[in-house]
């Protein structure tokens, strides 16, 4: 639960590797001691080295399994998240899955993996962490769309398609639940450096860089 003077005690970011993710946690904590962050992603190096470079900046980092292909993993780690600590203040929801997007309107498999990962868990999970907040009576959800889902280009189309529903279903949400005192903010980066857009051009203009090390 947020302090006497509104500082936020513990986040829960589900893609626990995303640099955006990241970025934001460090901006959200800035000199903070005392905060508790859950990384929910997959085990291996990548969550390690968040976790650590995280904990360098004075923060309580507690990893928990996620993933998002596999529909059974939702509700467990949602619930090992919600109930390492205390009232959860924020939750990032930052998973995504930009791939092949020419193989991707022209393989079944591949189009649904990304429908999977970048829609159909976007919902699940904010389903799940709706419920959790509504029933602690606070806290807020920032989602992590894209541009790509207001205009999608040639280039991303399938990409876009799943930022679309993902950011429709986010912003219905927020209607939703604001009632029961829950804030949802959708956040529409535009093209951003960073490990999952390695090697691929930027549209014109629309180039920014993760602030994540």
């Amino acid at each position: 639960m947020k302090d006497a003077i509104g500082n936020v005690q513990r986040v829960v970011v589900l893609g626990g590797t995303s640099e955006i993710a990241l970025a934001t946690v460090a901006k959200l904590t800035a000199q903070r001691r005392d905060v508790q962050v859950t990384l929910a992603a997959r085990p291996g190096e990548r969550r390690a080295t968040a976790a650590a470079t995280l904990e360098a900046l004075g923060l309580q980092v507690s990893e928990v399994n996620f993933e998002a292909a596999e529909r059974t993993s939702y509700e467990r780690a949602i619930s090992d998240a919600f109930e390492s600590g205390g009232d959860v203040d924020v939750v990032i929801v930052a998973f995504g899955l930009l791939g092949d997007q020419e193989r991707a309107w022209r393989d079944i498999d591949t189009a649904l993996e990304q429908v999977q990962v970048n829609f159909t868990a976007a919902v699940g999970c904010g389903v799940l962490v709706a419920d959790r907040l509504r029933k602690q009576g606070h806290g807020a959800i920032i989602a992590m769309s894209s541009v790509a889902g207001e205009r999608p280009r040639k280039s991303n189309f399938m990409y876009g398609s799943t930022k679309a529903g993902m950011d429709a279903f986010y912003t219905g949400l927020g209607d939703a639940i604001e009632k029961d005192g829950i804030q949802v903010l959708v956040v529409r980066p535009g093209f951003v450096r960073s490990r999952m857009t390695d090697g691929l051009a930027a549209a014109p203009l629309r180039v920014h860089r993760s602030s994540w090390t």
